[in-house]
């Protein structure tokens, strides 16, 4: 694909649902007893893939069409064993969660995924998984693919995750479902909190309290969850490419509507604010236990590199590339500590950008855990290279969103992952004036 200087980006754009949430209202509704309803589902590879587990595991999932979907669970526990392997393409949160919400029922399942997706550590869910009474055979490091036992005889566990991890919270509460008594995740850095949140809303027993130890998350199992009607919000992660673009893009005015801004989840744009970002939030609204609001994004020349706190990374762990694009055209260095989990998503997420952004003229240091891009302004980023995808949507759409402000054209060498999570994108993207294009091979 190749991403060119454009005129100004304007008007509305109507971005997806939000991943994170689509996830766990197919999951948590297969575990209600009885209908679930859901409008607004994201429909990107990935979600379909769960969509499509759940059906292997009992659960009747419809699709009416237009983003509505509803879900006739089969309740906590009443998961039966899928006749084929469950196949979670590219998508790390889906495979992490539907292990953790099969772990302690009596059945077996293999899951693999796509040549990406079977690169990524899964021992940091199988294990704890494993202190339920599972138990897992992967390949080295816990790789997919991997079978996983679900535990005869669950136990409840307390368990502190030595990583900031959503997905690894999120397996080990949904495995504690089935289990009697209280499982406690204790989290010494708070991430996004949608399956507490969700959890809750289907009639669990879950509490948190913010300890010196750090953020107690008790969950009582065992519940029969209550099937809901769940209004997915916009997802703030796919949110972040067009109002970045917005950003850099000369003479852009973009309104991005009914984004959901979870503070857990709203870490980058409170970043691109600190660096200057005309952004701001109209009608701030409660939607589905969510805070919602539309965003207003307008092309802002003077931004200015700066410190990101380390602490704020799990808020916005997803939207690092982008961010990095961003602060190619800010004043200045923008440093990135505590990022280290994007070693281990759908790419190296730091050596991916590191490379691309090098690439296109930029001077980037890096390191385990950190990285710093050194801003040229607005205006002065060369471009005029094809950067590698790394079989990752986010850097794929980052540096498509780099080229409309570049003095050459970005190209990437493989367009196809945009699609497990946004395959909306390069249409919304040239319906806001932004000139994206498919290149014959």
């Amino acid at each position: 694909m190749i991403s060119e200087k454009s005129g100004p980006l304007t008007g509305v754009a109507q971005v997806p649902g939000d991943k994170s949430i689509s996830h766990r209202a197919l999951i948590l509704g297969a575990m209600a007893v009885g209908e679930t309803r859901i409008s607004g589902l994201l429909e990107g590879q990935d979600v379909l893939d769960t969509a499509r587990a759940m059906q292997s595991f009992g659960a009747e999932v419809i699709d009416h069409g237009t983003g509505d979907w509803s879900v006739h669970g089969v309740g906590v526990g009443g998961f039966s064993e899928p006749d084929q392997v469950i196949d979670c393409g590219n998508s790390g949160t889906g495979v992490r969660l539907i292990m953790g919400a099969m772990a302690t029922s009596p059945i077996v399942a293999t899951f693999t995924g796509d040549a990406s997706l079977n690169r990524r550590p899964m021992a940091r869910v199988t294990d704890p998984l494993m202190a339920f009474g599972a138990r897992a055979f992967g390949r080295s490091g816990g790789r997919l693919p991997l079978t996983l036992q679900g535990a005869t005889f669950p136990v409840p566990v307390r368990y502190a995750t030595p990583v900031a991890s959503a997905q690894v919270k999120s397996a080990v509460l949904l495995a504690g479902l089935n289990a009697p008594g209280e499982t406690v995740v204790i989290e010494d850095v708070p991430t996004r909190d949608h399956t507490e949140r969700m959890l809750a809303r289907f009639g669990a027993d879950i509490t948190t309290e913010d300890t010196p130890d750090g953020r107690v998350i008790t969950l009582r199992g065992q519940p029969e969850l209550t099937p809901q009607a769940i209004d997915v919000p916009r997802d703030p992660s796919s949110a972040a490419f067009p109002v970045c673009a917005a950003l850099i893009t000369e003479g852009s005015d973009v309104l991005v509507p009914g984004i959901g801004l979870n503070p857990t989840r709203a870490g980058l744009f409170t970043t691109l604010r600190e660096m200057g970002a005309d952004l701001s939030y109209e009608n701030p609204r409660d939607e589905g236990g969510e805070p919602v609001a539309d965003l207003l994004a307008r092309f802002s020349p003077d931004l200015r590199g700066i410190e990101v706190p380390p602490e704020r990374a799990a808020s916005m762990i997803d939207e690092y590339p982008v961010l990095s694009v961003v602060a190619a055209f800010a004043e200045g260095p923008t440093h990135m500590p505590g990022v280290g989990e994007l070693r281990v998503k759908e790419s190296d997420r730091i050596a991916a950008m590191t490379a691309g952004l090098r690439a296109a003229g930029l001077s980037v240091d890096e390191g385990e855990d950190w990285w710093t891009v050194h801003g040229r302004g607005h205006g002065n980023v060369q471009g005029g290279v094809t950067a590698q995808s790394q079989l990752d949507h986010r850097i794929a759409m980052a540096f498509l969103v780099m080229g409309q402000a570049t003095i050459q054209p970005m190209r990437i060498d493989d367009g196809g992952p945009v699609a497990t999570s946004f395959p909306m994108f390069q249409n919304l993207m040239e319906a806001l004036g932004a000139s994206i294009q498919q290149e014959a091979a």
